[in-house]
């Protein structure tokens, strides 16, 4: 076989044996650990492997072995993987159509539902060919269950579709047992087998062995450690040999208690089994693994991962081993010591002890081993070993550096997976997998947004990667807001998508996501569980079922609620499933839910009133004083922005308000995360910018018991009220203060002390009590004292502001116990203070001690000099301490050795007075012991909110002595410590003297400074100041402003880091940063605002500060300002401008732009900083409203150009139009265009940015023009339909076109301008009698278009009278003839004729009376009814009978009357009678009789009479002309000769396109090329019109051919007459020609035909200019890119042709790539280059190499151009493809043709040969 294949190598190269499946080398694998290296490629035949080394059998030391191991031990690699190989293996997972299989060295398999076994298959065929339950018929799960061991062999080494490596095994006995046979089957044997069936007495067990029957009895499965209750078909099981019968054709089985294996029972390399446990000798100890020797003649290896971790080994022990896999190609044994595979059980954990750990992110692990070959083993902190692959060191990308690895003390790394075969923790060191955001799908949660790579588009829905591991759907109606037809076109392959997730169901792996832009982009609450779904809460959700009883509405996870039928919506709704769809997105309130019940139930109707509501107040419901409860939504430096629940408000709460304690504000800060919930919080102030919230107890406390004021009003002078520092200044400190409020207190009025620094006296934030002191009712400012003696403290105050800090600080502790945010801090939260441990001292030192904790490695236990005075220790000493302090933040634990801190406890009095010793202080608390015991307990080291502290004399230090009161001797929130309280006032602390300083933080108004700028912004700069603040100058304070020019940047001619000189013009507040321009000379900012204009910096230059309000008074409309460009308001398209610190404007939209092409993004015309000229619109104060305008104009006037925005389009009104400045105006319909059109309002959309033309203003409201004549006067040509200004431009008789303003019985209503109507009545409007005016109104919708002549003009009263009368229009009658409605006639002659007309149309000379009114019914037929005086009733009969009125017209007027007969004759019938024909005449007169004038005259002279003889010789020559005329109309290739023959040949066939080109060149020959146009514009409104005017009723498919037939036919005539311009005309009327044929065309094939008629005519830079518009304009067209392609080729342009295909590639969908790549490729071997156009053919059948038709192509093109080398080579792949033998067949005939043709006799006997050997290599493979 071997032979044979090398005779037919694929593309040329010599094919490789494929005996078993060769491994092909990839980038990733299915298994986590395949090695990197190109794996070598091994066959299965006896004697046939290749690259095996120590095959042979060799001598050994010690003996004889039949098979020996590689020199190093190595684990089992999956490049070492091969079909036929036998493995122990352990189920990992059953799912349903496959078995997950682990097996050794982290390896894993895929077990399929088709190679179980021959029974198992038989049944599961039945069962899918009858569709029948089949009782016998197990699914796998209850067959197959995790951790049950198995004897697998390796069927197949599978590729999956991402180009992994994959495992498929199989446990057919026939596989796994073939080595054995009846005669090799001894007792004793343990063999693995599947159940074949199952019979009364026991069990029919399939071993595998041909010829043999192995029985197992029934009361040997009782015994038998199965899951099942009994045994099932098809599963597997391990059974002794009790008894071999017959030669070993009958076996009896028994359970089988431990597979041990035994040299006397036979076993051999080539029957071994895995799963045997056999007794071996270990002859070699190496760094990586043993080798062992067994049976007494085989050896094996064990490597590091299948030896006992805690055993030791040495050579010539005797241990017991256990098979775990033989390679029969290499004969390679691997074995195992691990105790869990030797047990007699069948089955080992397949989960691993202590839960789940995959995807875990594990820190701080150390490597205990690095095998070189291998991988590395590491410990993880826990003493939990695990392995990392040797792949898994490093980066695919990066070198390999195991010393780089092994030399570093610490590893982070991710656990991949769990192997049940050696339990272990499998886990990698790849920066790239551990950074993975999702590794599990546990990782993944309802309500994320998460990015992931479009994987493949399914019918069902779009699956979406967010990572290797995970992978979600997105369902068909969650791909976008609105069900996609055709998602492909939306979606491809590879693309990045951002979605969100709906539901994750961890343990099916089942993750669906949604695309929806509502859902993804939801600023609403999610409700993940009916927990959040609390009543009032909106959110949105999309439907999932839509009844008759109302909507299902899903949400997260499954969360889901109903929406009955009157909740739907606020108008009736009876049939929901006519205005709802499954999938639609749509917001709902919740009205009740029943969190236990999961019942829910919503409305769509309140959540559309909550809209409403919320648009007009303010969002939250959140009064000051009131209590809430908040979410954690964002945590910045000084804040955590939190959600009010449940209307998911938002609101800040600053650190400092966290706690009435400073240092338990930091501690919460750090502990609360975002998504906690806190409680018992209080709205402390409110205002337009947000709420700020706040926990602090006395805050609460007094807000609860209404000690506030909510309002200046309601302070008075004596009130005492509680806040919290809000500012430190020199001169004192402003406190806070709820609603808003802020005090000042005076530096004077802090302490009776005296202090230097304010900043060491206070923090901001820290709670204090004021007094109200002085009030200043005009500029509403008070003052307040904190001094302690002026403020009464409430009772309790101490006792609860100790408990409540305690309280604060055992919450931190919880909720770092419930947290898993590190092991570390959880047992630091466990320890409480005067908590006894046992340390080991680590260091001691003149400084204190170090000890160190076996329960906290991570942990620093110290002890301090005075706790450690009097102990002797030693490092290594075991030693007694007790906690004095915990700080969880630094991970420090502060301790005591002292023995008297250690002693008994002495018993406390409640009431009593105890001394205290302070022996450690934490900020806000100091442990203290009581009575110099052992009794330790926590006081706060300031007995007075508003205590100061200045020097450290009076800060409580460790072993200073106070008195304390005991309040109760065991407090049980103190967790059984004393709850102790200070005695009195605080001890007397001595005052130290102090020097005074000056103020130094804040600056006056007008200080002159001096900095050094620190950033640059483009709207402001930052100056750091000689004190160390920071001040900030606008950019309007930077340059002179009569120096600042348009489009400059001020900021950017200063340069970071010079020092400048500025000047003090205001300030801004530290927190809200708004300008402050207070002027008061003591007045001090912390912030202050500059300046570094040069004029204001001199001290002399006096000026005053001005507030915005000034400012704002002294701007006027139409004043033009500078401006610099601040912000640009996407969501309201609106600029922010600033002209000063204190001012900034507003610019909408339509003041900010003059072009509507602007629109889509106006921002990219500003940019930040820049100085732009404006006009004030409006400044006022009360409002505040600051509007300008960038257009140059700053209102509007009559007669100017303004844009505007449509707001709606009404069909009565126009348009609807806002304009710039708040105003608004309409346009008519008579004003949109200068051409009317049908449906004059269909271009315009809702917010279209449109150019407006200002008529007039009525009311406050202008009328508006868009006709292009009033906007671009100079550059538009006359209008077609002027404006009608007013009734004096209007004229009798004269004919105007306008739209249907309504239909009344009055009659109808015509809009001639946007101020003047004109009225058709009704006889007025049709010949028709109408006896309702209804039928006019159904026929003429609003804005129809008609022409109308006008009949009178009443200026007086204003009126105008129309008629519609097509006698007076020249057009059609309004109403059709299909009506069926009688004429309209006036008198009795007229009804006779009437009458007459209907009986007997031939009898014209009868009507003679009647006929100046037949041409007035038929007005519609000829624009000119009276041009030939009267006239007969043989043109009104063809007018009824063919309605070719228009052609009729034209005729009229280009044939010539000389004689009247003849000349009428030609009106009516259309055609021109030859002149040769001038002899029929007396026969068509005595046919038609003699009714008109000029045959009356010829009647009444007398005739000259002929002879007989004259008479029938006359009678002969018009017989013979007749024929002869016949004869020339018969011929159908005689081609007409003049004008009149055309026309008689086209009243035949008027749609036929020939006879129009043919009439056309008729004219070209004669140079006359004005008829040849106009024949052609014939051409087109007679196909036209005979296509619109079809009465007949034809099938669907006629309809569909003749539709197709009659567009080509005109598409003919554009091409002529496309033609005709190009070569006679110029380009501008080639232009115009171009754009109405596609308008009126297909426009791709017009492009088409253009493109070819510049090329022929050798205009390449046209057709080259037309080509780029084609393919921009028709990009998803292939043949547009193959034309241009084919263009490009032909001009020479092969790289151009080249880039072409790359932007087709692009551009098409990638269905069409191969066509397209195919068809540039002949476009090559045609016009270009033969060479580029083979390989592009080699490219694509590389990778198509099925693709018989393109070989077909390809063999032909190279016939045609190759050499016969190069035809051969095709020849010889085609021959070698792995398709079918019929095709094979196919090529080896034209192979054979073509040798024929063009070779020799020995390259025809060349063919045949190989031929017949591909004819004997597929005989054999039959055979085989």
């Amino acid at each position: 076989m071997a032979s044979v294949e090398e005779d037919f190598p694929r593309g040329g190269k010599t094919k490789k044996p494929t005996g078993s499946k060769v491994t092909v080398e990839r980038s990733k694998v299915d298994n986590l650990f395949q090695q990197s290296d190109e794996p070598t490629t091994t066959k299965k035949k006896k004697g046939g492997t290749k690259k095996v080394k120590k095959q042979k059998t060799e001598e050994q030391e010690g003996g004889l072995t039949l098979n020996t191991v590689a020199e190093s031990v190595e684990i089992l690699h999956i490049k070492n993987m091969r079909e036929g190989m036998l493995l122990l293996g352990c189920v990992k997972e059953v799912a349903d159509f496959e078995v997950t299989v682990s097996l050794p060295c982290g390896l894993q398999g895929f077990l399929s539902i088709r190679n179980v076994c021959d029974a198992y298959t038989k049944l599961l065929s039945e069962q899918l060919d009858l569709d029948v339950e089949n009782e016998e018929f197990c699914s796998l799960s209850q067959i197959f269950w995790p951790g049950m061991l198995l004897r697998c062999v390796v069927s197949k080494m599978d590729i999956t579709k991402g180009g992994l490596l994959s495992i498929q095994l199989s446990v057919n006995p026939k596989l796994v047992n073939k080595s054995l046979t009846s005669s090799s089957l001894m007792a004793g044997m343990v063999l693995s087998g599947c159940v074949e069936s199952v019979e009364d007495h026991g069990t029919i067990i399939d071993i595998g062995v041909s010829g043999t029957k192995a029985f197992l009895p029934e009361d040997a499965t009782k015994s038998k450690q199965h899951k099942s209750e009994e045994l099932k078909v098809g599963q597997y099981v391990t059974s002794r040999v009790e008894e071999v019968k017959n030669d070993g054709r009958v076996v009896r089985l028994s359970a089988a208690a431990r597979a041990s294996a035994d040299a006397k029972q036979g076993w051999t390399l080539t029957n071994l089994l895995p799963g045997l446990t056999v007794k071996a000798t270990v002859k070699k100890v190496t760094k990586h693994g043993l080798h062992l020797d067994f049976m007494s003649s085989f050896s094996g290896q064990v490597d590091f991962l299948h030896m006992e971790q805690e055993s030791s080994y040495r050579e010539r022990l005797q241990v017991r081993a256990c098979v775990l896999y033989i390679d029969p190609t290499t004969r390679l044994v691997g074995l195992s010591l691990r105790s869990h595979l030797l047990q007699p059980v069948s089955d080992v954990d397949a989960a691993p002890p202590g839960g789940d750990r995959t995807g875990e992110v594990v820190m701080e692990c150390k490597m205990t081993a690095m095998h070189h070959m291998s991988g590395a083993m590491l410990e993880l902190p826990d003493k939990t070993p695990a392995f990392a692959h040797r792949n898994h060191l490093k980066e695919p990308s990066n070198p390999a550096n195991e010393n780089k690895v092994s030399a570093m003390p610490e590893h982070t790394c991710r656990i991949l997976d769990f192997s049940p075969m050696e339990q272990i923790y499998f886990v990698s060191l790849r920066k790239s997998v551990i950074d993975q955001r999702f590794y599990r799908y546990q990782d993944v949660h309802p309500g994320q947004v998460v990015e992931g790579t479009v994987s493949v588009l399914l019918s069902q829905g779009m699956v979406v990667h967010l990572s290797a591991h995970v992978k979600g759907l997105v369902p068909r109606t969650h791909l976008s807001d609105i069900i996609l037809k055709n998602p492909e076109k939306k979606y491809v392959e590879g693309m990045k998508v951002k979605c969100r997730v709906l539901s994750v169901d961890v343990d099916n792996k089942n993750l669906r996501l949604t695309r929806k832009k509502t859902l993804v982009e939801s600023p609403l609450p999610l409700f993940l569980t009916y927990n959040d779904a609390r009543p009032g809460r909106v959110s949105h959700g999309f439907i999932v079922s839509v009844k008759d009883f109302g909507c299902i509405v899903r949400f997260y996870g499954n969360v889901k609620g109903r929406v009955p039928l009157e909740e739907l919506s606020s108008e009736p709704i009876v049939c929901p499933e006519d205005v709802f769809y499954v999938g639609q997105v749509l917001k709902a309130k919740v009205l009740k839910c029943d969190p236990e019940q999961e019942k829910l139930l919503l409305s769509f109707k309140a959540a559309g009133k909550r809209e409403t509501e919320e648009s007009t107040e303010p969002p939250i419901d959140c009064e000051v004083g009131k209590r809430v409860e908040a979410r954690v939504a964002k945590k910045s430096i000084n804040s955590l922005e939190v959600v009010i629940l449940p209307d998911e408000g938002r609101a800040v709460l600053p650190t400092v308000h966290l706690s009435d304690h400073m240092s338990n504000c930091q501690l919460l800060w750090e502990v609360l995360q975002e998504g906690d919930t806190i409680s018992n919080l209080i709205c402390f102030n409110k205002n337009k910018q947000n709420i700020t919230l706040t926990k602090k107890p006395r805050v609460i406390s007094s807000l609860e018991e209404g000690a506030v004021a909510k309002d200046f009003s309601e302070i008075t002078v004596g009130m005492q009220l509680v806040g919290c520092i809000r500012n430190i200044m020199s001169y004192g400190v402003f406190v806070e203060f709820p609603y808003g409020l802020i005090g000042l207190a005076p530096k004077s009025a802090l302490s009776d002390k005296f202090i230097s620094d304010m900043t060491t006296a206070f923090k901001v934030g820290q709670t204090v009590i004021a007094k109200v002191t002085n009030l200043d009712e005009e500029k509403q400012r008070f003052l307040v004292t904190l001094k302690i003696p002026e403020v009464i403290t409430p009772a309790g105050d101490a006792r609860a502001a100790l408990l409540n800090g305690i309280q604060e600080r055992r919450t931190v502790k919880e909720m770092l116990t419930v947290r898993d945010d590190g092991e570390l801090r959880q047992q630091l939260a466990a320890l409480t203070v005067g908590q006894k441990l046992k340390l080991t001292v680590d260091s001691a030192t003149q400084d204190g001690a170090k000890f160190r904790f076996d329960d906290l490695p991570g942990a620093d236990v110290i002890a301090s000099k005075r706790h450690v005075a009097g102990v002797s220790l030693t490092p290594g000493q075991k030693a007694s301490a007790v906690i004095l302090n915990v700080d969880i933040l630094s991970s420090c634990v502060h301790v005591s050795v002292l023995p008297k801190l250690l002693g008994k406890k002495k018993s406390l009095n409640k009431g009593s007075d105890c001394c205290a010793v302070v022996q450690f202080v934490d900020r806000d608390f100091a442990v203290i012991s009581l009575n110099d015991a052992a009794q330790l307990t926590l006081l706060q080291t300031c007995s007075h909110p508003n205590e100061v502290a200045l020097s450290e004399a009076e800060r409580l230090k460790v072993g200073m002595t106070l008195t304390v009161e005991v309040v109760e001797p065991s407090c049980e929130q103190l967790e059984g410590l004393p709850l102790v309280l200070w005695k009195g006032n605080a001890p007397k602390r001595q005052r130290t003297a102090s020097e005074n300083q000056a103020d130094s933080l804040g600056h006056r108004f007008g200080e002159v400074l001096q900095g050094k700028v620190r950033s640059v912004k483009p709207t402001y700069i930052q100056v750091a100041l000689e004190d160390g603040s920071t001040g900030s100058v606008h950019v309007s304070q930077v340059v002179e402003p009569a120096e600042v020019t348009l489009g400059s940047f001020p900021t950017s001619t200063v340069r970071v880091g010079s020092v400048v000189k500025a000047r003090v013009i205001g300030g801004r507040e530290a927190t809200s940063h708004r300008f402050l321009p207070f002027s008061h000379p003591k007045f001090k900012y912390t912030i202050p605002e500059l300046t570094l204009i040069p004029s204001q910096l001199d001290p002399g230059v006096d000026f005053k500060p001005v507030t915005s309000k000034d400012k704002l008074a002294g701007y006027k409309p139409g004043d033009e300002i500078t401006c610099f460009v601040s912000k640009f308001k996407s969501d309201k398209k609106c600029l922010e401008v600033t002209s000063d610190p204190c001012v900034t404007g507003t610019v909408d939209l339509l003041s900010m732009i003059t072009d509507p092409k602007d629109a889509s993004h106006p921002e990219k015309l500003f940019k930040l900083g820049q100085a732009v000229r404006a006009k004030v619109v409006e400044a006022s104060v009360q409002p505040h409203r600051f509007v300008l305008s960038l257009s140059g104009t700053h209102k509007m006037e009559k007669g100017s150009i303004t844009l505007g925005m449509v707001t709606s389009v009404q069909p009565q009104v126009g348009l609807v139009v806002k304009l710039p400045f708040g105003g608004t105006g309409s346009v008519s319909v008579t004003d949109v265009a200068d051409t009317y059109r049908p449906n004059p309002l269909e271009a315009f959309r809702k917010d279209q940015l449109v150019r407006c033309y200002l008529l007039d203003v009525q009311n406050g409201k202008w009328h508006l023009s868009l006709r292009p004549s009033r906007l671009n006067p100079q550059s538009t040509k006359p209008a077609k339909d002027p404006e009608v200004l007013s009734l004096d431009h209007l004229r009798l008789d004269q004919v105007v076109r306008g739209y249907v303003k309504t239909v009344s019985e009055q009659g109808v209503f015509i809009r001639l301008s946007h101020n003047i109507t004109g009225r058709a009545q009704l006889q007025q409007s049709s010949k028709y009698f109408i006896s309702n005016h209804k039928i006019l109104s159904s026929h003429l919708p609003v804005n129809t278009l008609l022409t109308t002549k006008i009949l009178s003009v009443d200026r007086e009263d204003q009126l105008v009278d129309l008629s519609l009368l097509p006698a007076d229009t020249g057009k059609p009658d309004i109403l059709p003839e299909s009506l069926g409605l009688p004429l309209r006639l006036v008198g009795d002659a007229e009804k006779r004729n009437s009458k007459k007309a209907k009986k007997r149309l031939h009898t014209e000379s009868e009507q003679k009376p009647a006929e100046p009114q037949i041409p007035k019914k038929k007005k519609k037929k000829s624009s000119k009814p009276k041009a030939d005086g009267d006239d007969s009733g043989v043109e009104v009969y063809f007018r009824e009978e063919e309605d070719e009125g228009e052609e009729v017209k034209r005729d009229s007027a280009q044939v010539s009357s000389s004689s009247t007969g003849p000349s009428r004759l030609q009106v009516a019938a259309g055609f021109s009678w030859d002149v040769g024909l001038s002899s029929l005449k007396p026969v068509l007169e005595a046919k038609d009789g003699e009714s008109s004038d000029g045959e009356e005259q010829d009647g009444n002279e007398k005739p000259q009479k002929k002879t007989h003889h004259e008479l029938e010789q006359d009678k002969k020559s018009a017989e013979k002309a007749l024929l002869q005329r016949e004869a020339e109309l018969m011929d159908p290739s005689l081609r007409p000769q003049d004008a009149a023959a055309f026309e008689r040949l086209l009243l035949a066939s008027p749609s036929s396109s020939l006879l129009w080109l043919q009439y056309m060149a008729h004219h070209l020959q004669a140079t006359q090329i004005e008829q040849a146009r106009a024949v052609a514009e014939r051409a087109l409104k007679t196909i036209s019109f005979r296509c619109s005017t079809s009465t007949d009723a034809p099938t669907t498919q006629t309809v569909v051919r003749t539709e197709r037939r009659e567009e080509q036919e005109k598409l003919n005539v554009w091409v002529a007459l496309l033609n005709l311009e190009n070569m006679y005309g110029t380009q501008e009327s080639l232009k115009k020609v171009f754009e109405r044929a596609v308008q009126f065309c297909e426009p791709m094939p017009v492009y088409q035909q253009l493109a070819d008629i510049y090329t022929n005519s050798n205009k390449i830079k046209e057709a080259e200019g037309l080509y780029k518009t084609m393919v921009k304009r028709f990009r998803q067209n292939k043949a547009v890119w193959l034309s241009y392609g084919t263009f490009l080729l032909r001009q020479g342009q092969s790289d151009a042709a080249s880039s072409l295909l790359q932007r087709a590639l692009k551009s098409l969908p990638p269905k069409e790539s191969v066509d397209v790549i195919t068809k540039f490729a002949q476009m090559e071997f045609r016009f270009g280059d033969a060479e580029r156009g083979r390989n592009m053919f080699d490219k694509v059948l590389t990778n198509y190499p099925k693709r018989t038709d393109l070989w077909s192509v390809f063999i032909d093109l190279m016939v045609k151009h190759g050499s016969q080398k190069d035809v051969r080579a095709v020849f010889d792949r085609t021959i070698h493809l792995s398709v079918s033998v019929k095709k094979i067949k196919f090529f080896f005939k034209r192979y054979l043709e073509y040798e024929k043709k063009h070779g020799t006799p020995q390259s025809v006997q060349a063919v045949k040969e190989k031929a017949m050997e591909f004819v004997e290599a597929k005989g054999k493979d039959a055979a085989n």
